[in-house]
C-alpha cells in the first residue's frame, strides 16, 4: 500500500475513534435505533440524486447496507445506550479483523502473511489487556452486542471487498439507502413514536452536531475512504488499521467524558501499537529507504 493511502487509513481510524465519544453525546438526544436511521438516511438523501448507481450487483449493495448500517451501527448504538462506555466500545469495535481476515480467507481466497497474522494476534492480546480493565461493571449484554457489531463490520468488509466496486463512493451512498427502513421499523417496535417526539422536541446543538459528525466525517469521509481502500487492497491489509482506534478512543473518552485509563489499559494500548506496526509492515517500510540509501554510491571527489 502506498504511503499516502496508509496515511488516509490512519486518518480514518482517528476519525472513527473520536466517533465513539460523538455517538455517546448523540445518544443523549436520540434513541439509538432512530439515531442510526437518521445517520444513514441523511447519508443517502439527497446524495443518491447526484451520485451514480454503484457498478456492483444489487444484492451486494443490500448486503453492505444491512451488515454496516443495521448490523454494525444499529447494534453498536443499542449497546452503548444500555451501558457500553465509549472507551470500551472503541476497544471492542476493532476486533473486526478477527472476523474479517478468516472470512476473507474462506470467501475470497486471500492469504494473509505470517507477519500480518502475528501482528494482528499481538494487537488482539493488547485489546484483551485493555478490555480486561474496562469491562468491570459493564452489562454483559452490552459487551455481547458490541462484539456482534464488530462481527457485522467484518462481514461488511468482506462483502465490500468481494463486490470490487470501481466507484466505492457510489456503493457507500446507495447502500446507506438500505439501512433506514429496517432501522426505523425496529425503532418503531422497540422505541416507539413517543421517543421520536421527545427527541424532536428536545434536541439541541450537541445532538445536531453529533448527527452532523457521524454523517459527514464518520460516514462520508470515513467510509468513503474505507470502501475505496477495500476496493483496491486485500481486506487483510486494510482491516488492521482499525487496531489504532482503541488507543485514540480511550484517550478521547478520557479527555471528553472523563473515562480515566488505568496503567493496564495504557500498556495494552502500547501492545496494540506494536502489533499494528508489525501487521502493517511499518518496520519494513522504514527499512526500504534505508537500504536504498545504502546502495547509493558515494560521490566521487573532484580534484
Amino acid at each position: 500500500m502506498p504511503r499516502r493511502h496508509a496515511v488516509l487509513a490512519l486518518v480514518v481510524a482517528v476519525c472513527w475513534a473520536v466517533n465513539f465519544v460523538v455517538i455517546d453525546i448523540g445518544l443523549e438526544s436520540f434513541p439509538p435505533l432512530l439515531f442510526a436511521a437518521l445517520r444513514f438516511g441523511l447519508t443517502a438523501v439527497p446524495a443518491i440524486f447526484f451520485v451514480p448507481r454503484p457498478d456492483v450487483r444489487w444484492r451486494a449493495v443490500v448486503a453492505v447496507g444491512l451488515f454496516i448500517g443495521v448490523g454494525q451501527f444499529g447494534v453498536l448504538f443499542v449497546a452503548m445506550n444500555i451501558g457500553l462506555p465509549a472507551g470500551l466500545a472503541s476497544v471492542i469495535a476493532p476486533l473486526q479483523p478477527v472476523f474479517t481476515i478468516p472470512l476473507a480467507v474462506v470467501a475470497l481466497g486471500e492469504r494473509p502473511s505470517l507477519r500480518q497474522v502475528i501482528g494482528v494476534s499481538l494487537a488482539i492480546v493488547g485489546l484483551g489487556t485493555i478490555a480486561a480493565g474496562r469491562a468491570h461493571g459493564v452489562p454483559l449484554l452490552a459487551v455481547a452486542l458490541g462484539v456482534a457489531s464488530a462481527a457485522a463490520w467484518g462481514c461488511g468488509n468482506v462483502v465490500t471487498r468481494a463486490a470490487g466496486a470501481k466507484r466505492p463512493f457510489s456503493l457507500l451512498v446507495w447502500s446507506s439507502l438500505v439501512a433506514p427502513v429496517p432501522l426505523l421499523g425496529l425503532s418503531l417496535i422497540f422505541e416507539g413514536v413517543g421517543h421520536w417526539q421527545s427527541a424532536a422536541s428536545s434536541v439541541g446543538v450537541s445532538g445536531m452536531s453529533a448527527l452532523a459528525y457521524v454523517v459527514i466525517v464518520s460516514t462520508f469521509f470515513g467510509y468513503g475512504t474505507w470502501y475505496r481502500l477495500l476496493s483496491r487492497y486485500p481486506a487483510s491489509t486494510v482491516a488492521p488499521f482499525t487496531l489504532l482506534v482503541p488507543v485514540v478512543g480511550i484517550l478521547t473518552a478520557w479527555l471528553v467524558r472523563r473515562e480515566h485509563p488505568t496503567w493496564g489499559e495504557l500498556l495494552g494500548s502500547l501492545v496494540v501499537l506494536v502489533g499494528l506496526a508489525l501487521a502493517l509492515g511499518v518496520v519494513d517500510a522504514l527499512e526500504v529507504p534505508r537500504r536504498t540509501a545504502a546502495r547509493v554510491p558515494a560521490p566521487t571527489p573532484r580534484n
